[in-house]
């Protein structure tokens, strides 16, 4: 064995993907670290920890993770309820990272500022592959490593406000106005909403998710306004088609019905161009297609627009970067959003993740560039190919075999998702299947107290699938 496979493998990040990645070097007995930047595991998810994710528990956890979880004696949950971001953390991040497998090996509160080969920057050639990775932390402590696998997500870089991937004029000043990606409007963060005029920019399932709370919060608050905007010239793509996980599908459905209810004011043609604070709230100028201007006046704006990969620290390495998607060249067009949804991305692993930088892998969301169509289930499978890789073991590295949903689960009270009745099929027409894309790695959804399209338009906002 060399000096270098003596060294342990660095795993960047201890969210979903970065600890399955850590279950399976632990079933593979090779030596890891997991450094992540936050206080505890799933930091990040915790984040939107309110928020219902709309896969059920199956699709959720790591075969590995599991098998470790079992030999523990955890008790699995129920494998077709819809777990909400706490759940994830409570019931099986925080639990997988306690276990003496993998307790020794974690490392909270550190960040890591930069990777580079020791000895070599990105020109050097000439004896590379046998350097080991520098692994520069924040606070200066250097760390040595047989390969990286980073799983750091894209939580902490979401996109612009601006139209043409630019930031609007004024965005970085109004920053005090903006939120980024699924506040919890009907919790922690409702004072900044109650009675104030919100406007949400995006077509994704972030949007979808923040329009459905706010309409939930202008019913009961007097004075709660909701305006929607979105870039296309009609909300039909956002209404969706076609989504094989009902609980997803649904959000077309509830959010067509309160846009026609007049509980969300509709914008379309909508590219911000400009933000202003004035006088305790914000003007926002819109530039249309004609290229004339608009201006409304609003208090707070949810930014629903997305999110990029950050590869700086990577800066050093010998990155093949897609020139559209920022991901790797072989995974770029397997993963287009123009062609492709969550459920229809074909199985990939280790050679469509690899860089010229050998041993050098994103994982998880953050693999997947500025595609918005990341289901955690690609990532477990992501990292047992790389694993499987990094442990010598190519045939199974190749093997590649991904459950992703073909089918879903309709329950009848999704709020706790416990029934197995089906109610999603009484509406007077069929239920919208989906929204066509999916902002924050398609992930997340709204809460799933479901709203029948039946439902008159007086406020109430339940239904057969009401909590």
């Amino acid at each position: 064995m060399s000096t270098l496979d003596q060294l342990p493998v660095a795993v960047i990040g201890a969210g979903p993907v970065g600890l399955a990645a850590a279950a399976h070097l632990h079933e593979r007995g090779l030596p890891f670290t997991v450094l992540e930047a936050g206080d505890t595991a799933g930091t990040a998810v915790q984040q939107w920890g309110h928020v219902r994710v709309f896969s059920p528990w199956r699709y959720n956890i790591d075969p590995a993770a599991r098998r470790l979880l079992d030999d523990a004696g955890c008790v699995a949950p129920d494998l077709e309820a819809l777990p909400t971001g706490a759940d994830l953390v409570a019931d099986y991040l925080q639990p997988l990272a306690e276990l003496p497998q993998l307790k020794p090996r974690m490392r909270y509160g550190v960040r890591v500022d930069a990777i580079s080969r020791l000895g070599f920057d990105r020109l050097r050639t000439a004896g590379r592959e046998q350097a080991p990775f520098l692994i520069r932390l924040a606070d200066g402590e250097e760390l040595l490593a047989r390969a990286v696998i980073d799983a750091s997500g894209t939580w902490g870089t979401p996109n612009v406000l601006g139209a043409s991937g630019l930031p609007a004029r004024g965005e970085k000043d109004a920053t005090a106005y903006l939120d980024h990606a699924l506040p919890d409007v009907l919790g922690a963060d409702r004072d900044r909403f109650a009675g104030r005029h919100t406007l949400v920019v995006g077509a994704g399932h972030s949007a979808a998710n923040s329009l459905l709370s706010l309409a939930e919060l202008a019913a009961a608050t007097p004075g709660t306004e909701v305006t929607w905007a979105i870039r296309s010239a009609s909300p039909a793509r956002a209404y969706g088609g076609g989504d094989a996980l009902p609980a997803r599908g649904a959000l077309g459905s509830r959010l067509r019905y309160h846009v026609e209810a007049g509980r969300i004011r509709l914008l379309t043609g909508f590219s911000v161009h400009a933000i202003t604070p004035a006088g305790g709230r914000v003007a926002v100028v819109v530039r249309h297609a004609d290229g004339t201007d608009e201006s409304t006046t609003v208090d707070r704006i949810v930014a629903a627009t997305g999110f990029r990969p950050d590869h700086t620290i990577a800066a050093e390495l010998r990155l093949d970067l897609d020139p559209i998607m920022g991901t790797t060249r072989a995974l770029a067009p397997l993963i287009d959003p123009n062609e492709h949804s969550c459920g229809t991305v074909p199985p990939h692993g280790v050679d469509e993740l690899a860089h010229p930088e050998p041993g050098y892998y994103a994982v998880g969301m953050k693999s997947y560039g500025r595609a918005p169509t990341f289901l955690m289930a690609t990532g477990y499978e992501q990292v047992r190919s790389v694993v499987a890789a990094l442990a010598g073991d190519w045939a199974a590295a190749r093997d590649i075999q991904l459950d992703l949903p073909e089918t879903g689960v309709c329950n009848s009270n999704p709020a706790d998702s416990s029934g197995t009745d089906s109610c999603c099929g009484t509406s007077p027409e069929p239920v919208g299947k989906g929204l066509a894309i999916g902002s924050s790695g398609g992930l997340l959804s709204a809460p799933l107290n479901l709203t029948s399209l039946d439902t008159p338009t007086s406020g109430q906002t339940g239904g057969c699938c009401a909590s």
